[in-house]
């Protein structure tokens, strides 16, 4: 009995693809059928314009525009039909494509420019680099050892400079009086610098001044360990240690026993 619905089974699997074959290939003969009564029907007599007058002529000329009219849109299908049976990609595999063939074109233009790849950025245009800082600003503020990094530390100038004034007519004045204003590696007068105003000096040391003062209404107590051994200098030196002593304190344990014991020293 399982025999027999096996079988069964097989013959209406090839009946039903014999089916779909059949079905298909009634398709394509109709379709071919069809292409070719439009180009039988794009076959226009030859006819000798010069002799139509009036009406025939104006005729035979828009039957001329619906024929080419015909074949455009025929071929708008044919590539539309493309399209749609083409093989579709996932979109992160096209993506990670389009990715590196960006890699590749602007490793070309950097290897033509004597670059390697960590200068790409001296590729953007000024509108992509505004572009990238106006999301960096966008970010949540940073931390832990993101405090320390290139963005934020461009972020931490950018916040100490914006309240200073600067001075164009001395700037103009000091630069056309000093010809190597801005020296070369090439110059000779290493180690001269022009004469700064008392007032800028003044205003420099407050602005250092103001620094610390904002720094220290951050700054808060911790929990003071009398048995803890002393290895800083000051609260500043502390807090550095305390940040190496993270990163780094699982590899240095057995160096700092060793010298504690006075067993890494030589002989």
């Amino acid at each position: 009995m399982l025999l027999f619905h096996l079988l069964k089974g097989l013959v209406e699997a090839v009946s039903g693809q014999s089916r779909e074959s059949l079905a298909d290939k009634r398709i394509e003969e109709e379709s071919s059928e069809e292409e070719e009564e439009d180009e039988e029907d794009n076959q226009e007599p030859e006819v000798d314009v010069n002799q139509l007058t009036g009406r025939k002529k104006k005729l035979f000329e828009l039957r001329l525009k619906m024929n080419e009219a015909r074949k455009f849109n025929q071929t708008d299908v044919g590539s539309e039909k493309k399209k749609m049976e083409a093989p579709t990609e996932p979109k992160g595999i096209s993506k990670q494509k389009w990715v590196e063939a960006r890699q590749k074109k602007i490793g070309k233009i950097l290897d033509a420019n004597g670059l390697d790849m960590s200068k790409a950025y001296m590729l953007d245009t000024q509108e992509t680099a505004e572009t990238k800082y106006k999301k960096w600003e966008k970010e949540p503020t940073p931390s832990g050892w993101d405090v320390f990094n290139q963005k934020t530390l461009y972020n931490a100038y950018k916040k100490r400079t914006k309240n200073i004034q600067v001075d164009i007519e001395e700037y103009n004045r000091m630069r056309a009086a000093d010809p190597e204003f801005y020296r070369e590696a090439s110059s000779l007068q290493y180690g001269k610098a022009p004469k700064i105003s008392k007032d800028k000096i003044d205003k420099m040391a407050k602005e250092l001044h103001d620094r610390e003062e904002k720094r220290q209404e951050f700054s808060r107590r911790r929990k003071f360990r009398e048995e803890k051994d002393i290895d800083s200098i000051n609260d500043r030196n502390e807090h550095f240690n305390k940040k190496i002593e993270r990163a780094f304190g699982k590899y240095t344990l057995e160096i700092k026993n060793n010298l504690e014991r006075g067993t890494a020293l030589p002989d």
